[in-house]
């Protein structure tokens, strides 16, 4: 009786132990109602909460003085549409119940977006950072050399943190996973020779990326610097983390790496100023009247707007067996004033010469002599004395 009683009470503990096979459990059916509900609540106050915040921003950047708040509104909108539900669904889920595995899940997928999402508004964070320095600093008045210093490290330095946030926040988005952790610490434990592997094939963008510091910071040049690389004139056009865009004066683009402006010299017409020399050479005969030239050229300069009257000269700097070297010197705002001024002055010039001394022209002389009158040098047949052979009476 004894064994019967005991082993007819076990069925009955076990029964009253375990919950009704195939029915949910109303207590998680009402948890998981409620982290639905809050979910939904939470996105829903995002949205509005972005909404809200971006009206009224956008209302305050239709006054002309306010460009920043303007940038902000056209540059953030899209990443924070995305970014604010993700912060409030964050919020709730991670206050939500632990150990669950869809809920866990559910947080590391809403994780690893709000992660990207941020990376993104950080990205146009650098950008209407841009903005506003370009705003403040114009590169379209005569005298700009501030802009261009400014507006170039805020270009370079801002490029270069675009590439790091990029890869800061595949990294964080990555370590979210427990899996990947184990696998970067077995990476970093033989990090040795992959580290070397990869240093060698990196060296090119390494280089370049300090070369970006190096030029945001020393400055060897800047937007719209007019510079000559490879014998070709340009202007820097556009400035990248590892190239720099100059475009050339037939509008052909020359993209060169930035390290090759820290290893190699190059032409830079615009480094503190704008303002350039220039020299026309005419080459004219030796009887050419120097000081009416001169005169000509002071009022062609003078007739002229694109000379800026910071200076001017004739000289004669050479001269060869027929003809002297005239070198006209002048001065122009910038190098594309220069060019058309020096073109100018030197058709100018040479029509001067042309009209008003055509006997300066640039001419051979020859001179010819004979060994007597009337009598051809060099003729083996010419007697002296007959007639029509070459030797004439004098008259």
């Amino acid at each position: 009786m004894l064994i019967q009683t005991e082993n007819a009470a076990a069925p009955a503990d076990a029964v009253e132990a375990a919950p009704p096979v195939g029915t949910p459990s109303e207590a998680a059916a009402e948890t998981w109602m409620w982290l639905g509900g809050m979910a939904l609540i939470a996105i829903i106050a995002g949205i509005l909460a972005h909404t809200i915040l971006f009206a009224v921003m956008a209302r305050l950047a239709t006054n002309e003085d306010r460009k920043l708040i303007r940038s902000i509104v056209e540059r953030m909108a899209a990443p924070s549409r995305i970014m604010f539900p993700l912060l409030a669904l964050q919020f709730v889920l991670g206050s939500s119940v632990a150990g669950v595995t869809v809920v866990s899940s559910v947080v590391r997928v809403a994780t690893v977006a709000l992660i990207m999402s941020l990376t993104w508004a950080a990205i146009r964070g650098v950008s209407v950072l841009e903005d506003f320095v370009t705003a403040r600093h114009r590169l379209d008045v005569p005298d700009n050399y501030q802009a261009r210093r400014v507006t170039t490290q805020v270009t370079v330095l801002g490029r270069m943190l675009i590439v790091v946030m990029l890869i800061v926040g595949i990294a964080a988005s990555l370590m979210t996973f427990p899996q990947v952790r184990q696998v970067g610490a077995s990476l970093l434990a033989s990090a040795g020779i992959i580290g070397l592997v990869t240093g060698m094939a990196a060296r090119p963008i390494v280089e370049n990326l300090l070369a970006g510091i190096q030029i945001a910071f020393t400055e060897p040049i800047q937007l719209d610097d007019v510079v000559v690389i490879q014998k070709e004139w340009g202007r820097i056009e556009e400035v990248t983390p590892t190239y720099i865009v100059v475009r050339i004066w037939d509008d052909r683009r020359l993209v060169v790496p930035l390290s090759y402006f820290i290893t190699n010299p190059i032409e830079n017409w615009t480094r503190r100023t704008a303002n350039v020399l220039g020299t026309v050479t005419v080459h004219a005969d030796y009887t050419a009247p120097v000081p009416v030239i001169r005169a000509e050229l002071e009022r062609i300069l003078n007739e002229s707007p694109l000379w800026d009257r910071r200076a001017w000269a004739l000289q004669v700097t050479g001269n060869t067996a027929n003809t002297v070297e005239l070198r006209a010197l002048m001065s122009a705002r910038d190098g594309s004033q220069l060019f058309d001024l020096r073109c100018q002055v030197r058709e100018k010039l040479i029509d001067f010469i042309q009209r008003e001394f055509r006997t300066s022209l640039p001419r051979t002389r020859t001179e010819f002599r004979v060994s007597e009158p009337g009598l051809i040098a060099g003729d083996p047949n010419a007697t002296a004395g007959h007639p029509g052979d070459g030797h004439a009476a004098a008259p």
